[in-house]
């Protein structure tokens, strides 16, 4: 049987961004044996899936990481705020993103983004019973909002490249499935 406890025995940062650090990290498996790996830290994220009796709120951006000037995804934001609980946040960025606050909101799954390297965590929620609230996107964002009919939930999925979104957007599709 191969043994797969292991204790992180010291590492060093390589880089510190706005957004993200890289590391390289030492463990020891119980075995004996240790290994170095790189680990990109994140401080996690949201996303929320939005919605009222006909149409999914969607957003339009450009993501310079995949060359894609226009990726269509789920409202989502960064966990940035010291102490702010995921709950909040997704509700935070649901009103900066689409201009919506949700008379309810419920946490859906929290999923590892990439375990093989990254550390960040994601938390789906789904609002709904949504009202309208003033839109402060921010001014480094270039954001669409996307009225998506559910009637067509079946293409956004299939044609959506993007895990979060992917993800969410099949919960919703099970959910809704009964």
């Amino acid at each position: 049987m191969t043994t797969r406890a292991f204790t992180r025995t010291g590492g060093r940062e390589l880089f510190a961004g706005h957004v993200i650090s890289l590391h390289v990290d030492r463990f020891r498996f119980e075995d004996g044996e240790e290994v170095e790996r790189e680990i990109v830290r994140h401080p996690g994220a949201v996303a929320i899936v939005a919605h009222d009796e006909n149409d999914l709120y969607l957003v339009r951006q450009p993501r310079p990481a995949v060359g894609d000037p226009d990726v269509l995804e789920l409202p989502a934001g960064l966990l940035d705020k010291a102490g702010e609980p995921p709950i909040e946040t997704a509700a935070r960025e649901l009103k900066e993103e689409i201009g919506k606050a949700p008379g309810r909101i419920e946490h859906l799954h929290s999923y590892w983004s990439s375990v093989g390297s990254f550390d960040e965590e994601v938390h789906l929620f789904l609002a709904t019973d949504l009202r309208d609230e003033a839109q402060d996107s921010g001014e480094n964002e270039r954001i669409e909002v996307v009225r998506w009919p559910l009637l067509r939930l079946g293409a956004a999925i299939s044609e959506n490249r993007d895990a979060k979104t992917l993800l969410g957007l099949l919960l919703l599709q099970a959910r809704l499935a009964g």
